[in-house]
């Protein structure tokens, strides 16, 4: 077994992919926050395959991390010259390995936050891409609009050295505009609707917080492309890298595993230039609203669909309930029924296609995605995935029976005695409001911050009131099935 580092390349290959270019000769065009595993899958496998195809030195990535947990990863690039391994499985247990060498460093920021304003402040630094999560924008989920608190409100304070990621754009983009270094483009890759939009918004209502001045300019100077990106990509366990260490016989800290499937959607909409990605697959196109919606609305609202349900169901992994007829039944309702009638035409895609498409990459047992990580962060997932296509069903008078169904058994779930430990900034008012929901029905929704005027809306109160009563007396098994006028007696 060979421990993964610059020197071991030429003992892995040919059984492993590896990089056909130096790493280390690399210039910082790129600088991304939250390298997980999703950035790792994806936006960094794309420049890895346009640095293979011999383009693009220009754009090598430099990774920052901000939050206690990034000191991990810190750690597991820098043991490894920052390599790392990308196994990657279809659906028909196919499986390859790569060695990506497109993050060639990596800062985490409280070690020194001036080395990370250098670095955004560099003229070589053009794009500067966001992987934060949903829940890492400082945005009210009911209104939409910025909201701050943590780290980010401390940023706003004056002279504070940044510790937030917005704090570090608007420093960085103001030594730039101090400079007369042209700005960076701010590129989201989160599961956002309209992630450029939202992004934009987000860091001029901060940087006019601090300087409507500055403030004005990024509103002005600065490109935010939208981006619709995926790519199943759980969180990476002992058996992967067993796996890794048996099969291909790597010794990898932090290896990452993903389905075959990729997909990236770029609107063209760059400040200072961007790498030609057209070449290695990416979409490069002028309005990616429609790709987006699709994903958000169908992929996106279906994992919270069979999260919750399944769990209530015994589940444990996505693919146990896409093996399921009476899941994939009611998967496929929801998205033909509820979602798609709010999607705009997708250029070049068979929605019924897509639709059976993602039933089939649900269910790959190759991926062994866990419904546990389906449901982090699920106050911040559901009013993004979900509860757009309920407000849009509403407005034209369509159902919304299965989303009603998702959300009542979002709340049985937080109500369960003895479930693990809920992963959610909410968690709390959550488990408050559930508990109340077993004895003040339809208290569940009194939540402003995540339902808005839904929890008002007779129609919606209703639907989720129905669905809760069937959920406790027929089981998630009989809610679903009596979504279709099967018996459930």
């Amino acid at each position: 077994m060979v421990k993964l580092n610059s020197a071991a390349l030429a003992d892995l290959a040919p059984r492993v992919e590896v990089p056909h270019y130096d790493p280390q000769t690399l210039r910082t065009g790129i600088v991304h926050f939250g390298v997980g595993g999703f950035h790792r899958s994806h936006e960094a496998m794309y420049l890895d395959r346009l640095l293979g195809a011999g383009q693009g030195s220009e754009w090598g990535i430099c990774g920052v991390g901000v939050l206690p947990g990034d000191v991990r990863m810190r750690d597991a690039l820098r043991g490894q010259d920052h390599l790392y391994t990308l196994l990657t499985k279809s659906p028909d247990g196919h499986a390859e390995a790569r060695v990506i060498g497109a993050i060639h460093d990596f800062l985490y920021a409280p070690d020194d936050p001036e080395a990370v304003l250098d670095r955004l402040a560099h003229p070589d630094t053009r794009i500067v891409s966001l992987t934060v999560t949903e829940g890492g924008y400082s945005l009210n989920n009911a209104t939409g609009e910025f909201d701050p608190s943590g780290d980010v409100l401390r940023d706003l304070e004056p002279g504070v050295t940044p510790s937030s990621v917005f704090g570090f754009l608007t420093e960085g983009l103001r030594r730039r505009r101090e400079r007369g270094v042209p700005p960076f483009t701010v590129m989201s890759c989160d599961n956002i609707q309209g992630n450029g939009h939202v992004t934009q918004r987000v860091l001029t209502a901060f940087a006019r917080a601090k300087d409507p001045e500055l403030g004005e300019w990024i509103d002005q100077a600065v490109c935010f492309p939208n981006s619709m990106v995926d790519r199943i990509t759980p969180v990476t366990s002992d058996a992967v890298r067993r796996e890794l260490a048996d099969e291909y016989g790597v010794e990898d800290a932090w290896p990452v595993m993903a389905e075959s499937f990729t997909q990236w959607v770029l609107e063209d909409h760059f400040t200072a230039g961007r790498p030609a990605l057209e070449t290695v697959g990416v979409q490069v196109v002028d309005d990616v609203e429609p790709y987006e919606l699709m994903k958000l609305r169908l992929l996106n609202a279906s994992h919270q669909a069979m999260a919750y349900l399944g769990l209530l169901a015994g589940y444990a992994y996505a693919h146990e309930t896409c093996q399921d007829p009476v899941f994939v039944d009611f998967l496929l309702d929801y998205m033909e029924h509820e979602a798609t009638p709010t999607l705009r035409p997708v250029p070049g895609i068979d929605l019924g296609a897509y639709r059976h498409q993602l039933i089939e990459r649900f269910a790959s047992t190759a991926i062994q995605d866990t419904l546990a990580r389906l449901i982090v962060d699920g106050s911040e997932r559901i009013p993004k995935f979900l509860l757009p296509v309920v407000r849009e069903q509403l407005a034209r008078g369509g159902p919304v029976e299965h989303a009603a169904l998702v959300v009542a058994s979002w709340s049985a779930y937080i109500a369960l005695p003895g479930r693990p430990e809920l992963v959610d900034p909410r968690a709390a008012e959550l488990t408050d409001l559930a508990q109340r929901d077993q004895h003040e029905p339809g208290a569940f929704l009194d939540y402003p911050e995540i339902f808005g005027e839904l929890a008002r809306d007779e129609r919606f109160r209703a639907a989720y009131l129905a669905a809760r009563a069937t959920l406790q007396a027929n089981g998630p098994h009989g809610a679903m099935q009596a979504l279709r006028g099967v018996p459930t007696s």
